[in-house]
């Protein structure tokens, strides 16, 4: 992590020695089969998507030499000079993507709409990654925006639509690139039926699809030979039509040739940028997957490889169609010499699935992120590696992906139609990361609005006639990334909307402190050995569910522990920092306040480990509360409301209890918690256990350390906190119903009562995606009129 000292502006790229020379050598090798499988595979239909179309009248030489000078310059302005040049150095703690620049911009300025934010998480070492904030603080821009919810609101739905656009991507991808690499089976299999063509597709896509589960870790060390092959592959190949067709299309590297072109053909040739914008799809994985890699290693795969790799195929390719228009049906596999089509068939197939695989793993994380963002409904996240972080499979969208891409597939049946509607999906999340840009560039990189407002005009002319060239295909296909992000929209919006209702109904329902202490510290009911843990949205306060518990329930635990799982606008959250603790009511009344926080692109792991994490860290709260004259300036407590809220720190040798580690047996968990639970309840538990062996974890025991000297009052909390440990854990949730009131309009009354309620019925249940154990679970019910 940078000083905050360090200049405004993009980082320094790190001092080169062999060691860092090696390993980013090592990360740009792995890159080629993770970033670069997409945009690596464009050739099978760029040439074809471009002349199929309304350029079926200029099908000249002409035509072709402006249309690879066209395709040229497009790869030189923006994957080359915006992302490899400008994108990369706007990372978040080494991450990429339009939610890393999103949350740079909320860190920065005041922009974000994550409910629970606290002061105390602006001290995250994430938090303060890049230059101080405190030089932008005048920037009367800056202010504007933050005293306008609806442009913070506008900012956000900007973010999620590039999202919805990305999610779009991994159902076009697989489709087009597939069918793309299948259909050269046709080049030499004349009598091949497009039937046929289209039945492998789909079993390749079915396959791709169903071996999702396994993970991208298990094949990942095939995927960078295979893309690696394929570019030596196209690059030959190009190299050999340039000097065997046409040696003379070196010269359209010249503007001049893109002047000559829209001469030729005028309003068809705008038109027919929709083909030629597929030249640079897939650019974005290079900046979203940048977390997996570093900055250097990706220019260092892009400069010295896929980009003069693909330049040389593009000429190649179009030096042969010079000579052989009636090619262009089939310009890639046609152009390819018949001594080695078939190599090049198949590696062009595993290149398709390996370019197909990478956008279905960033699908995921891009799902996982909204999910973080509150604005996606909970879904189940599998870990597909134990040793690298990140990967994850979720089983809900891979298969709707599949049904989607399936439909795409048998609907269309044309590279061409689908390229349409790919181009305008690919085109529309480059747009949104140009704009995203020109914010970081005033807000976090604190350089001149001009340089700013230059770099927006500069690359929106580009793509704003790419993007009208895709609008104009809306009817060919174009309508489908539209269709496929609104609907995923409307389900972002209606969850983000009713998951604030119902958050801001407990912020202004929240129970009086002074009912709590009214009530005395048994709070009218009796106090049962045991920990009680009491999940609940609020960082702040007392939510209004409890005193529904207090009503409804004989009797609560003698230790009460209010647990808020909440996501801060950072990529991770180091795990010493992951705990804020705090005293809800006076030493009496044994509550406190557990706040657990988590990152945008965090994994919430069961490791099993929660429960005495959770222990550790609230006695060393007592601890540090005992001592808190001695606290120095960081660590000092910060009132949040009423509540003193304490970053925890690793649990040393200076720690308050004795741990011990127990292996975990029936009678050993018969014995913990013999005190606290009847013999109904152990012999539950106990069938439970039989059934699901992978709750058998080792059993951790405090004990208290001789006395030396320790507080009476700190060693009596601490003595209750074991005990009520020894007794057993509760986990206590309220099982809610959020319905709009009588007074509502039909549009809320709609949105709520049928749109969000149909979501979180089907969705996966809060307890299950917090990874609470069932046979520990109490919900008492709620309604939420909102």
């Amino acid at each position: 992590m940078e000083p905050e000292a360090a200049i405004p502006g993009p980082r320094n790229p790190p001092t080169l020695s062999w060691l860092s020379v090696s390993r980013n050598l090592l990360l740009a090798y792995q890159s080629f089969g993770v970033v670069y499988g997409d945009l690596s595979t464009s050739p099978l239909y760029v040439y074809r998507s471009t002349f199929l179309g309304k350029l079926q009248k200029h099908q000249n030489e002409t035509a072709i030499f402006g249309a690879f000078s066209l395709i040229f310059w497009t790869l030189t302005l923006i994957p080359l000079l915006k992302y490899v040049f400008i994108l990369l150095s706007a990372d978040d703690n080494g991450e990429g993507g339009t939610f890393a620049l999103y949350s740079l911009l909320c860190r920065h300025g005041k922009f974000s709409l994550l409910p629970n934010q606290q002061a105390a998480d602006e001290e995250l070492s994430a938090y303060k990654y890049g230059p101080s904030s405190e030089v932008a603080a005048s920037s009367p821009l800056k202010r504007f925006l933050e005293r306008h919810k609806k442009l913070r609101s506008v900012l956000l739905i900007v973010v999620l639509f590039g999202a919805s656009m990305v999610i779009g991507d991994g159902v076009l991808t697989p489709s087009i690139s597939v069918l793309s690499a299948v259909s050269g089976l046709q080049v030499t299999e004349a009598e091949l039926s497009d039937g046929l063509v289209l039945l492998i597709s789909c079993v390749i896509l079915v396959g791709l699809f169903a071996l999702q589960h396994c993970g991208t870790h298990r094949v990942a060390f095939f995927f960078a030979p295979v893309v690696i092959i394929w570019l030596f592959s196209i690059f030959s190949i190009g190299l050999y039509n340039t000097i065997y067709w046409n040696p003379e299309i070196v010269r359209a590297i010249s503007p001049y040739y893109i002047i000559k072109f829209f001469k030729e053909t005028g309003k068809d040739g705008w038109i027919s940028l929709g083909g030629v914008l597929l030249s640079i799809t897939g650019t974005e994985a290079m900046f979203a997957d940048l977390g997996h890699f570093t900055a250097f290693s990706i220019r260092l795969a892009f400069g010295l490889a896929v980009y003069p790799c693909l330049v040389v195929q593009y000429m190649g390719q179009a030096a042969f169609l010079s000579k052989n228009i009636s090619s262009i049906p089939n310009s890639f596999y046609d152009s390819i010499p018949d001594s080695v089509f078939w190599p090049v068939f198949v590696i062009a197939t595993l290149a398709a699935i390996v370019g197909s695989q990478a956008i279905i793993t960033a699908t995921f994380s891009i799902v996982k992120q909204c999910n973080a963002l509150g604005c996606f409904p909970r879904v189940k996240v599998v870990h597909t590696s134990k040793n690298i972080y990140g990967q994850i499979y979720i089983p809900e969208i891979n298969w709707i992906l599949m049904v989607l891409t399936l439909s795409i597939t048998i609907g269309f049946r044309d590279t061409t139609l689908i390229g349409n509607a790919y181009g305008l999906a690919c085109m529309t999340v480059t747009f949104v990361t140009t704009l995203l840009m020109a914010l970081v560039i005033i807000f976090v990189w604190q350089r001149n609005t001009i340089l700013a407002v230059a770099f927006l005009l500069f690359f929106w002319s580009i793509e704003g006639v790419y993007v009208s060239a895709a609008l104009i295909k809306v009817p060919q296909g174009g309508w489908v990334p539209i269709v496929l992000s609104c609907i995923f929209m409307i389900i972002m919006f209606v969850w983000h909307y009713g998951t604030r209702k119902k958050y801001n109904y407990d912020l202004h329902n929240k129970v009086s402190l002074k009912w709590i202490l009214g009530l005395g510290p048994s709070l009218g009911i009796v106090r049962v050995p045991g920990i009680g843990l009491i999940y609940s949205e609020l960082a702040t306060g007392v939510p209004a569910i409890f005193s529904h518990f207090v009503t409804n329930l004989p009797a609560f635990h003698q230790v009460l522990v209010f647990v808020c799982v909440k996501s801060v606008p950072v990529p991770y959250v180091a795990p010493e920092e992951r705990f804020l603790i705090g005293r809800v009511c006076p030493r009496p009344y044994c509550m406190y306040r557990c706040i657990i926080r988590y990152g945008y692109k965090d994994i919430q792991r069961d490791n099993g480990h929660f429960e005495n994490q959770l222990i550790q860290s609230i006695a060393e709260f007592i601890q540090m509360e005992s001592v808190e004259p001695q606290f120095t300036a960081s660590e000092s407590s910060s009132l949040d409301g009423r509540m003193a809220v304490i970053s925890t720190r690793t649990v040393q040798s200076t720690s308050s209890l004795i741990i011990s580690e127990i292996e975990d047996s029936g009678l050993s968990n018969l014995s913990s918690i013999q005190s606290g639970k009847s013999i109904a309840l152990q012999g539950l538990r106990s069938a439970y256990e039989d059934e699901n062996p992978q709750v058998r974890r080792r059993q951790v025991r405090f004990q208290l350390p001789p006395d030396q000297g320790m507080d009476p009052a700190m060693r009596d909390e601490l003595m209750d906190l074991v005990q009520a440990k020894e007794a057993g854990v509760a986990y206590i949730m309220g099982h809610s119903y959020v319905k709009a009131r009588r007074t509502s309009s039909f549009l809320k009354k709609l949105v709520i009562d049928i749109g969000y309620s149909f979501l979180r019925k089907n969705c996966r249940g809060p307890a299950v995606a917090l990874n609470i154990p069932h046979i520990s679970l109490i919900e008492v019910g709620m309604i939420y009129y909102v």
